[in-house]
């Protein structure tokens, strides 16, 4: 059952390490077999259920879902719930063996569905499946690696596009990427790029962190306008988070003095977190800012059903925090000294305890894949669906500001 299972995510990053999409699968079954018919028809259940829950249209935008599939899930009534927009399945080369397998993938294809290949020997491969294909899955690190993506290349096929897999470091992402590969999977969400980088904050990161400063001190609306003034690209960015869907408000927002007046000061430190996190220019790649919104999202949704409102809000802030010390450049240590968070959020921060820390710490274990997820899950008596709905809402959330 899929109650029994918990998602992970892994980011695609394109060539210009900007998050193209993920790939879902199931954390227990990964780690032991390949899943069964029935366990890789409860997670396409499970995405189209979550894709559906939400307004219609597409609920992650642009972006593309890899999830993993069998020959018979294509053929499966479960496709009818699925939207053909972004949706791409995963076989393995050997599904491709059996006539009946080559028809289900045609049949997908026809309905719009992407369909990538892993685990493919190209000796083995039928060249008319080729046409039916849109995605080439290659594992990094393999002896014949560097041959097989000249293989591809020398196809001349601009449909088939190569993903590289077990992607994990920069280095090996550049080096990739001079290969020509359009796609990267892999633990690159959590690691600054390498460079340059600053120990100071800029001139934005200062005044945002002025403003949640005085927020907190509930100065006068007058007073943060005026701050706020001094950047006018920084004002804009501000009020297009606010009237972003993600914060569901009814009318749209004209001023900062608007926003007080309608939902008060506690979601204007949200936003001016949001703000913060992606106020940086250099020593970060855009997938950790991207980590960062959901890690935010994601530990606020777990919390929301044990914790008041303003403390859920609360876990937003620490989930957004807690890379911020990679997002700026700066060591926690000096990320807190220049802001005053509460002792509930520097506690969980600094040593994932107290209020909010089991709560990011499981939003944390489920970016990493950690074998921990089902008992930290327990010990907060939250389920492994409900871990799994909300890793889901944060995704689509994050579309909706648009980053």
């Amino acid at each position: 059952m899929q109650e029994e299972h918990f998602i992970i995510r892994e980011p695609l990053l394109n060539s210009q390490e900007r998050v193209l999409g993920y790939e879902l699968y199931w954390q227990h079954v990964a780690k032991t077999r390949r899943p069964s018919d029935s366990e890789i028809v409860a997670l396409a259940r499970f995405v189209a259920d979550q894709l559906n829950s939400v307004e219609p249209g597409a609920p992650l935008g642009d972006q593309i879902l890899f999830i993993e599939a069998s020959p018979a899930l294509l053929t499966h009534e479960v496709l009818n719930a699925l939207p053909p927009k972004g949706v791409v399945f995963a076989l393995r080369g050997a599904d491709l063996t059996a006539p009946e397998a080559v028809a289900a993938v045609q049949a997908a294809r026809a309905k719009g569905y992407g369909i990538s290949v892993r685990d493919i020997a190209l000796a083995n491969l039928d060249r008319s499946l080729l046409p039916q294909l849109t995605y080439i899955e290659m594992q990094v690190g393999t002896a014949d690696f560097v041959g097989q993506v000249q293989h591809y290349r020398s196809l001349n096929m601009p449909s088939l596009r190569m993903v590289a897999r077990n992607v994990g470091s920069w280095q090996t992402y550049d080096i990739c990427a001079q290969l020509g590969m359009y796609a990267f999977v892999g633990q690159l969400h959590l690691a600054p790029r390498p460079g340059n980088r600053s120990k100071e904050l800029n001139p934005a990161q200062a005044m945002i962190l002025q403003l949640m400063d005085m927020v907190r001190r509930n100065a006068d609306v007058k007073q943060l306008e005026g701050v706020l003034k001094r950047d006018a690209a920084l004002s804009y960015k501000l009020l297009r988070y606010i009237n972003s869907a993600g914060f569901g408000l009814g009318c749209e927002i004209q001023s900062l003095k608007h926003a007080v007046t309608m939902l008060g000061y506690s979601p204007l430190y949200r936003w001016l977190a949001l703000l913060l996190a992606t106020a940086t220019t250099t020593g970060y790649s855009p997938v950790l800012m991207q980590t960062a919104v959901i890690r935010g999202r994601f530990a606020e949704l777990l919390g929301g059903g044990f914790l008041p409102k303003n403390e859920a809000e609360n876990l937003f802030v620490a989930g957004m925090f807690s890379l911020l010390d990679k997002l700026l450049g700066v060591p926690m240590e000096d990320v807190l000294e220049k802001i005053q968070l509460s002792e509930s959020v520097t506690q969980a921060l600094l040593s994932r305890e107290g209020i909010y820390g089991p709560f990011l710490a499981l939003a944390e274990a489920c970016e990493l894949n950690s074998a921990v997820v089902d008992s930290m899950a327990t010990s907060l008596c939250i389920s492994a669906k409900q871990v799994n709905q909300a890793q889901m809402s944060a995704l689509a959330w994050a579309q909706t500001l648009k980053l």
